[in-house]
């Protein structure tokens, strides 16, 4: 885990002299069936969602997944709001490989329950205040909140909002505009899955004082408890899929079944895709 930051990050957006920090450059990208992910690390994402958040920049980051990526060659929304995010992080242990294969030297993925409870870590020394928006209901954001300030005593969760299972009306994604803002929030984690994390960052950025939205899907499930992560050696090995499957059949049973196949064979033929052309370079 890494050393919490000793600077105020979380007051920055208030103090003009820390919203002056150098910026955190962007990060080299690797393609994958179309998807631009990002050649970083845990700590360099978590260093530039800092710089995001002391510059006072509007930013989104997303989390991929291989599910990401292939949902995105089916849906144009999904696809475009992944591609007007600001940073797309490796979730994925099978994109981490895919990524080598085109060059890329990473250790490790930016898996999203990971990222999360290092940025609350990190926050709470530094003082970036949090927004929970996601949870399957009230009473499990209520839990989430409960574990993470247990984890990081000291950790701002200034607000938190556990949408319903259909569209927002205007006057509610009025009033969620309102809460946020009035919270001060820094850094709104968004928890309400793939495709519809990406689609309300990307419509609601705009409206949002916030500096940085991020994507983490089933982070806020297995955080607040109600859903069990697979051992560290299936993560390792790719097969957190075959875990989670055999958790939830009925809900992820289509999704795995589906895009798994396809990503393996739109891999194959993006990678010998590359092999072809590489030869017939002079």
């Amino acid at each position: 885990m890494p050393t919490p930051s000793p600077t105020p990050i979380g007051r920055a957006r208030r103090d003009p002299a820390l919203a002056l920090a150098p910026a955190v450059s962007a990060p080299e990208t690797v393609d994958v069936l179309g998807i631009p992910l990002a050649h970083i690390d845990y700590d360099g994402t978590l260093d530039w969602i800092d710089a995001a958040v002391a510059r006072s920049e509007r930013r989104y980051v997303c989390v991929a997944a291989t599910h990401t990526v292939m949902a995105a060659r089916e849906d144009p929304e999904l696809r475009d709001a992944v591609l007007a995010g600001d940073l797309t992080v490796p979730d994925g242990q099978p994109l981490v490989w895919a990524m080598n294969a085109f060059g890329a030297e990473l250790q490790d993925r930016v898996y999203g329950p990971e990222l999360m409870a290092r940025a609350c870590e990190r926050a709470a020394g530094s003082g970036t205040r949090m927004f929970l928006y996601g949870g399957r209901n009230q009473g499990a954001l209520v839990q989430l909140a409960y574990n993470l300030r247990t984890l990081y005593p000291g950790l701002q969760i200034v607000g938190g909002y556990a949408p319903p299972y259909r569209a927002l009306s205007a006057a509610e994604e009025d009033e969620i505009v309102r809460q946020i803002d009035r919270a001060r929030a820094d850094v709104v984690w968004v928890g309400i899955g793939v495709p519809k994390q990406e689609k309300w960052m990307a419509a609601m950025r705009p409206r949002l004082q916030a500096p940085v939205l991020i994507g983490v899907g089933a982070a806020f499930d297995f955080h607040a408890g109600l859903v069990p992560q697979a051992p560290n050696w299936m993560q390792e090995s790719g097969l957190e899929w075959l875990f989670r499957l055999a958790a939830e059949p009925r809900r992820l049973g289509r999704r795995y079944l589906r895009y798994n196949p396809r990503f393996v064979t739109g891999f194959t033929r993006q990678w010998m895709g590359r092999r072809r052309a590489l030869r017939r370079t002079p």
